[in-house]
């Protein structure tokens, strides 16, 4: 839920499983853009959410997470430490940012999404941008058809 403890757990896990190509939705691929840049790999950012802070001043209060984690833990809360939390992120999520790697970084954006409209600033850094029809949180069929075939074609970079 923290942001700079998502950030290194994705670090981490890169280091450990050593994987050929990241993949994130959401705040998940405004995690993987950030590890992107440090690492190096390809990554495929499904609807990005490159300003958190505006997504959660709107949702300060308690909340229970989509689907069941690992830990267990259901319940959070969005209050302004964790707001500043991410504003600070924000303010760096670009430092890191090389042109070599403009080209393997691809954004997949979906038509119907009503949260995150961030393709004009994924625009500004990278070069590959492609659409779905679908919403901001993909249904399996959309992960199937759109996100696999690309994130298949990433690995030939």
């Amino acid at each position: 839920m923290h942001p700079k403890e998502a950030v290194d757990y994705v670090l981490r896990l890169i280091d450990v499983e050593k994987p050929d190509v990241l993949v994130g939705n959401s705040c998940g691929a405004f995690y993987a853009q950030i590890a992107a840049q440090k690492v190096g790999l390809p990554t495929l950012l499904g609807n990005p959410h490159f300003k958190m802070t505006d997504f959660l001043k709107q949702r300060v209060g308690e909340h229970q997470y989509k689907s069941p984690r690992k830990d267990g833990k259901q319940d959070f809360v969005i209050d302004q430490q964790l707001i500043d939390e991410f504003a600070e992120i924000e303010e760096h999520q670009f430092d890191d940012y090389n042109q070599r790697y403009k080209d393997r970084i691809w954004g997949l954006f979906g038509e119907q999404d009503k949260l995150a409209h961030f393709e004009p600033l994924f625009l500004r850094y990278y070069s590959n941008s492609y659409h779905f029809p679908g919403g901001h949180t993909p249904v399996v069929e959309e992960v199937r058809a759109y996100y696999v075939p690309l994130a298949k074609q990433l690995l030939e970079l």
